[in-house]
């Protein structure tokens, strides 16, 4: 199968070459596509040196919006399994075989990962609480059963990347993809992601703008 990797990247001038010489080690160069997103660092410039697939935002516009850029470029290839990967280095390139592989078999559309399924990851204790107690309100608005949310790691059939359309730029993006496989009653299946934590990323009241945001916007609530 047509395998593509979409690495949404803004300013990760210190993580985006080790990040995509992992991934080389497993996927071809053309199957690895980095979205640069208005990066103002030298992102771009070292994702070229890699030479893998880089596109680019002219300016910053989030990275739901560098997610739906690669994936209508990756579609537009002949991808049939589209994977999401962070350009921060907190994933592990090693473990995507695991991650794509219920697609690959035909028994879901769409692949999710879970910090809470077995694997260890450093979440800070407070993310940690502040997910167990909102994800079962988030679930129960979206209609799907999540263990975990937002952790940037997903997996999607050709069928299900030609339904779902991100338009939330920012990284509301997250709970809008979810609230269209539901929608849509996809199949999807979580599986255990280790995730290696090197900042703690934009903390709690980043994690509550979010939410803030979605009902807002009408996603959920």
């Amino acid at each position: 199968m047509k395998i593509f990797i979409v690495v949404p990247a803004w300013n990760e001038e210190e993580n985006i070459s080790q990040v995509l010489i992992d991934l080389k080690k497993y996927y071809p160069l053309e199957n690895i596509v980095v979205v640069d997103d208005g990066s103002t660092d030298k992102t771009y410039q070292l994702a070229c040196r890699e030479q893998v697939v880089v596109l680019r935002h002219l300016i910053n516009r989030g990275q739901g919006a560098a997610l739906e850029t690669g994936n209508q470029y990756v579609l537009k290839q002949g991808a049939e399994v589209i994977v999401h990967f962070d350009a921060d280095g907190q994933h592990q390139a090693g473990e995507i075989k695991e991650w794509i592989q219920p697609i690959v078999e035909g028994n879901v559309d769409v692949v999710i990962g879970s910090r809470f399924l077995g694997k260890k990851s450093n979440l800070p204790l407070s993310k940690k609480i502040f997910f167990k107690l909102i994800i079962p309100w988030h679930n129960l608005f979206i209609g799907l059963k999540l263990t975990d949310l937002h952790n940037g790691t997903r997996v999607l059939s050709r069928r299900a990347a030609e339904k779902i359309k991100i338009r939330q730029d920012d990284m509301a993006h997250n709970s809008e993809i979810s609230s269209q496989i539901s929608k849509y009653q996809f199949k999807y299946q979580e599986v255990p992601v280790k995730i290696t934590y090197h900042e703690y990323g934009q903390g709690l009241r980043g994690v509550i703008k979010i939410f803030k945001d979605l009902i807002k916007k009408g996603i959920i609530g």
